[in-house]
């Protein structure tokens, strides 16, 4: 064989070993780049749902806390609508104190008048008013002492009655809804003392 022909076939030989060479190559790149794309996308979508999921918290909890706010708004206006007319009312009961005092004392003294009449029609209407506005007077008399609606003003030892018992009212009291407008002055009893034996006596 010529030497030229023999340096051609390794020329040749030498370039179809070169091309195998890329080929393998080629391939192993193809073959990496799936799995490069595939973890890109696999993280990606770990990031997108840890944010999804950061979402979701943020807006439960912002609906949680609007909820809470339209409770407490509600519970406001509620509030404000019940006690809007306590100070007023607080001012009347000096007035109904003094006609109920007028009542007492022409009854007493027997009177029987237009006067008298007239007082009562408007004691009855300002109770009325106070009845609409869900003001109740608090039940004292006969009733154990009650110290979160009752004040005691004096004590007393009383026999017809159980020790702690309310036996008089100075002054009524009265409630607006839930909540305590004014306390009841009362008087209340303690147990009456009962005659003994004195320390000093002897026996025979």
């Amino acid at each position: 064989m010529p030497e030229n022909s023999k340096v051609k076939v390794e020329v040749k030989t030498d370039r179809l070993s070169e091309e195998a060479a890329e080929d393998t190559s080629a391939e192993a790149i193809a073959d990496e780049a799936p799995e490069d794309e595939e973890q890109d996308l696999e993280k990606k979508l770990e990031q997108s749902e840890e944010a999804a999921k950061a979402a979701h918290d943020r807006l439960l909890r912002v609906s949680a806390e609007f909820d809470n706010y339209k409770k407490r708004t509600r519970r406001e206006i509620d509030d404000f609508r019940k006690y809007a007319n306590e100070a007023l009312i607080k001012e009347l009961l000096g007035v109904v104190d003094n006609l109920e005092r007028a009542v007492e004392s022409s009854k007493e003294a027997s009177e029987d008048s237009q006067l008298l009449e007239g007082v009562n029609l408007t004691l009855k209407e300002i109770l009325k008013i106070f009845e609409k506005f869900n003001v109740k007077p608090i039940e004292a008399l006969e009733k154990e002492f009650d110290p979160t609606v009752h004040q005691a003003v004096l004590q007393e030892a009383s026999e017809n009655h159980a020790e702690n018992t309310v036996i008089r009212e100075f002054q009524k009291g009265y409630t607006i809804h839930d909540r305590l407008l004014r306390p009841a002055m009362v008087v209340v009893s303690t147990a009456a003392e009962r005659p003994g034996n004195e320390s000093g006596d002897k026996k025979e």
